[in-house]
């Protein structure tokens, strides 16, 4: 074989490394049910439970997941990396993808369970959508099929290396089996997405600029990293900031960034500058960042874009071409408190001076001097 090809393939690469992970697992796995046999807690062989996955993981290309809920695919494509087809190959967490395939060649049986097809139910294992049960079946870049198994409830049994006992049963197969597993079997597809998308510390931040939809513009910045709160201007005349701390949340609305979903940015409308907010982030580094967010129905989507303040700072223009190469394109679905955050107004930032105090007056209406 020519190892320099094969290393050259960057699935074949990574997943070389997943499968000598694989095998490690295994190895410990069955390390540790010999240990709790010698001690009478096991009456049965360790076996792997999909005997020779572990040693052709590399080969794995396809992963589908079906569950009451929906289903799936999580695909290999070799010049993306893994990717999620029902979302328009966005790409897959290669962390997810990688949990899963070293957690099923991991699976160690422990001992057999029912066999009736009525009993099922009781271990979670009844065929998707029928059951709370999830399917994951893994084929390669040929179609074949590497494995299928039906997942069903997790018993404690006493691992010492923190493994659980996980009710599972191969596809078209009765039989279910009580197993050692470090596999954590994810049936929502928004868990299978890449969130990594941009990381901004606060301590970053020196000014956001905030244009709300249809709605007067302001600024929140600060002149040091060291200065603990952030300014806001301006400041309407005869108005003061509600409380000192609202500013910093707004300046902060970029931070922390996740999503919960995600779609192309061309089936939304971003144009519109009376529904949409334009939120810019410069940070002290030399990087800019800018959100725009609309709101559509009781949901909050944003688009990311990003460049180098200034020429000449490496580090900011390599940080931007890392965050576009990832999100230009793409709208994301933020949790409501993130896009309400977005959506600051200045209004919802300010009070109004306090009303002075009625005047007194004298009997007869005449004012009291």
């Amino acid at each position: 074989m020519d190892m320099t090809a094969f290393f050259a393939d960057p699935r074949r690469r990574n997943l070389a490394i997943l499968a000598a992970a694989a095998l490690l697992s295994i190895l410990l796995a069955i390390l540790a049910l010999w240990h709790q046999a010698s001690f009478g807690q096991g009456g049965t062989t360790p076996t792997e439970f999909l005997p020779g996955f572990a040693k052709d993981v590399h080969s794995a290309a396809r992963i589908h997941i079906a569950s009451g809920e929906n289903q799936f695919d999580v695909v290999f494509v070799p010049e993306k990396g893994w990717v999620v087809p029902e979302r328009d190959n966005y790409p897959a967490s290669y962390d997810l993808v990688q949990r899963t395939l070293v957690g099923l060649a991991a699976l160690q049986t422990v001992e057999p369970k029912t066999a009736r097809p009525d009993w099922l139910h009781y271990l979670g294992l009844e065929t998707p959508p029928l059951g709370p049960g999830i399917a994951i079946a893994v084929s390669d870049d040929k179609g074949r099929q590497m494995a299928s198994i039906i997942t069903g409830k997790t018993e404690d049994i006493g691992d010492s290396t923190g493994a659980t006992g996980l009710f599972v049963r191969r596809a078209g197969e009765n039989q279910s089996w009580l197993v050692r597993s470090v596999l954590d079997p994810r049936a929502s597809l928004t868990d299978w997405l890449d969130k990594k998308v941009l990381a901004v510390d606060r301590a970053r931040i020196q000014e956001t600029d905030i244009d709300p939809a249809g709605s007067p513009s302001f600024i929140v910045h600060r002149a040091t990293p060291s200065d603990p709160d952030f300014i806001l201007s301006p400041i309407p005349a005869g108005k003061s900031v509600s409380d000192p701390a609202i500013p910093d949340g707004v300046a902060a609305a970029i931070t922390d960034f996740g999503f919960d979903d995600v779609r192309p940015a061309r089936e939304l409308d971003f144009s519109n500058p009376t529904t949409t907010a334009r939120v810019t982030t410069k940070t002290f580094d030399g990087l800019e960042v800018t959100a725009n967010v609309v709101k559509q129905g009781a949901d909050y989507w944003v688009t990311l874009t990003a460049q180098a303040l200034d020429a000449g700072r490496p580090d900011a223009e390599k940080e931007a071409a890392t965050i576009n190469a990832r999100a230009v394109g793409w709208a994301y679905k933020v949790p409501a408190f993130k896009g309400q955050l977005f959506m600051t107004t200045l209004d919802s930032l300010l009070k109004a001076p306090p009303a002075p105090p009625p005047q007194a007056t004298m009997p007869g209406g005449m004012p009291a001097p």
